[in-house]
């Protein structure tokens, strides 16, 4: 099938970026939740995850969550950033489905964070990144 719109195709490199962008900022976020208004929900969740160091686990992946975003937002080693929270957020999906009460989110948003960072791991940066060949 042809495109309707082929001369779009020239910014090709625009939609991985845009989806870094957007995924870096929601993850700046999330991980300024778990250090404020949802740590002890966290808490909770790793409790029932048997996870004995709960509030350095919180803390941990609250700072993975900034880190990774800015790293997102970057551009910096963004395959890499993709995969980790790709493997996160499809914890997060299950933790949502096996227990809805304890997340505050719904499993449309982590299946939607999931399929963002899927395909930034399969597209790459996009454009305007600072990525380096490992």
């Amino acid at each position: 099938m042809l495109n309707p719109f082929p001369e779009l195709l020239t910014y090709s490199l625009l939609a991985p970026f845009l989806l870094r962008i957007t995924l870096g900022f929601i993850l700046v976020n999330l991980g300024y939740l778990k250090f404020k208004s949802e740590k002890a929900r966290w808490e909770i969740i790793f409790e029932m995850l048997r996870v004995k160091e709960k509030v350095v686990a919180t803390k941990i992946l609250g700072f993975i969550e900034v880190a990774g975003g800015l790293a997102l937002i970057a551009g910096f080693y963004t395959q890499i950033a993709a995969l980790i929270f790709a493997v996160l957020f499809g914890i997060e999906l299950f933790i949502e489905k096996r227990e809805a009460t304890l997340m505050k989110r719904d499993v449309v948003f982590y299946a939607t964070m999931f399929v963002i960072a899927l395909s930034l791991l399969f597209s790459g940066a996009g454009f305007l990144a600072f990525d380096l060949p490992l």
